[in-house]
């Protein structure tokens, strides 16, 4: 049984009203996706702004104030985990805008127009086989099934936090927001609502910074107090885990449902723009995530002994018995009632943002490259489209019930669905926009490995070793399945077959365009 505070009331209506204009978003373009390719890319049409925020808000989705907050506050004044992996995220965001972007939004129109990451390594290796384009695509599904999970995970917290409805039907009720909305409208909805919650979420994480920073000044607690906070290697976290962590960033080059973002922009010159606009939103979103995450151990203790946070809360230790609720737990005993109401719709703003986009690539995969290439060729548009709807749902259905341990730690589920796609799509991304003598055979080699070393390393130690795991196998897994798959692709490409030369001619090609 739900017992409704007027609190959460309140928030609630807030939550609904943003619910309601979000799937009133996904009406609006339910018309005007007319074929297939406007559903999966919204026909290469999105402005400056449109590209660069629905990129970033569907890359750092519920982990930018959960994961990350939460990380940090776990580790308090040693947050360095959560300082390196920011680190290594803002470096990796500016090099996948800067080296990947223009290239590929080139790319993908001359390479026959391509709409999907896999119907583009099938178009610019001219591929006769669909070996390549159904692996990719199965790659897809698989990772992002798995990361769609977590979002709603995510989801689910928030609404269990809010409404105490119990993490089952929370669960229910944000796979069912997302995936209304996103089934409705398509990329263009997807990318106008992103648009709108990177900004609510960018507003939401500055307004509560400042505020901790003003309530923490002029009382007892001292900035010293985080004296023990240094980017220097640890016992605990040595550079191992430093190298762990910047990792973070090389997975930015094969992540689809960012790239697909590159690939819709309306003119490889506004890239240029658009990374500005990015970067800053980027930067400094990622540092004051990790400021909250450090300062609110302080902050919670002056709340309790100011009488404003309520007893039960925290446990025997003074902490949370769940750290990535440690952004909504702020904002509710921060502000008023109706401000708390709205800065909690960035938390679920951050995770629509993401599942979203998530749920989009997954069934444009299926209904492109594997539906339409194995099952039906001559499928029409209306058909492809129905598909990638049903799709959705599937998908969602199947997230849920990954999702369903309310002990899943998001933090923990994007890492590893972020290595699989880094190590996955990443080095074959870097190679086809920049080796020409790449081919098809070093590409199917690169991404099976570097997926399937990015698993293995993942769950196979703590299934031999427990938690005694070697050093060396505590590294994060993006980093062997990165340099396995780069490794094969020049490896095999080498010693098989060069691309012909009507392939060549189009890689040079690209270098000249202005599309």
């Amino acid at each position: 049984m739900i017992m409704m505070t007027s609190q959460s009331i309140i928030q609630g209506i807030v939550l609904l009203l943003y619910l309601i204009a979000m799937i009133m978003v996904g009406f609006i373009f339910y018309k005007k996706n007319s074929t297939h390719s406007d559903y999966i890319l919204g026909g290469r049409g999105m402005n400056v702004w449109v590209t660069s925020l629905s990129a970033q808000a569907s890359d750092m989705s519920g982990w930018l104030l959960m994961g990350l907050p939460g990380t940090a506050y776990l580790l308090g004044a040693g947050a360095t985990e959560a300082a390196w992996t920011a680190i290594g995220l803002a470096i990796g965001t500016y090099l996948n805008w800067l080296i990947v972007a223009k290239p590929l939004r080139k790319y993908t129109q001359i390479a026959g127009n391509s709409i999907t990451i896999p119907d583009f390594l099938q178009n610019r290796f001219r591929s006769k086989s669909n070996v390549l384009r159904v692996f990719s695509a199965l790659f897809i599904l698989i990772f992002f099934t798995v990361y769609t999970s977590s979002m709603f995970a995510a989801g689910a917290k928030l609404f269990d936090y809010i409404f105490n409805m119990g993490y089952l039907p929370a669960l229910i009720l944000s796979v069912v927001v997302v995936t209304v909305y996103t089934f409705l409208g398509g990329f263009k909805a997807v990318c106008w609502t992103d648009l709108f919650q990177g900004l609510l979420m960018f507003a939401a994480i500055i307004v509560v910074a400042l505020f901790m920073y003003n309530g923490l000044n002029g009382t007892s607690f001292e900035w010293s107090q985080l004296g023990g906070f240094s980017l220097s290697p640890s016992k605990e976290f040595g550079v191992m885990g430093i190298v762990s962590a910047i990792a973070w960033g090389i997975g930015y080059f094969g992540q689809p449902h960012i790239l697909t973002r590159f690939m819709a922009i309306r003119s490889s010159k506004e890239i240029k723009p658009a990374r500005r606009i990015a970067m800053v939103w980027v930067v400094i979103s990622l540092a004051l995530a990790v400021i909250i995450g450090m300062l609110a151990n302080p902050f919670l203790k002056q709340l309790l002994a100011s009488g404003q946070l309520g007893d039960g809360i925290l446990d025997a230790n003074g902490m949370l018995a769940d750290s990535e609720k440690v952004f909504m737990v702020l904002v509710q005993h921060m502000f008023p009632t109706l401000i708390a109401g709205v800065l909690l719709a960035a938390v679920l703003a951050a995770i629509m943002s993401t599942a979203d986009s998530q749920l989009l690539v997954s069934s444009s995969s299926f209904s492109s490259d594997i539906y339409n290439t194995l099952f039906n060729k001559n499928a029409s548009e209306k058909t492809l489209l129905n598909v990638s709807r049903i799709t959705i749902v599937v998908i969602a259905a199947i997230a849920c019930l990954l999702a369903i341990d309310p002990n899943s730690s998001v933090f923990e589920i994007v890492a590893h669905a972020w290595a699989g796609f880094g190590a996955a799509f990443g080095p074959i991304i870097l190679c086809s926009l920049f080796w020409k003598r790449c081919n098809e055979y070093g590409a199917l080699a690169g991404v099976v490995s570097g997926g399937a070393v990015a698993l293995l390393w993942a769950y196979i130690p703590p299934i031999i070793w427990g938690e005694n795991i070697p050093g060396i196998f505590t590294i994060y897994e993006i980093i062997p399945g990165f340099i396995v798959s780069l490794a094969l692709i020049f490896i095999v490409s080498l010693l098989t077959k060069a691309p012909s030369e009507e392939v060549v001619k189009e890689f040079e090609s690209v270098k000249k365009a202005e599309v």
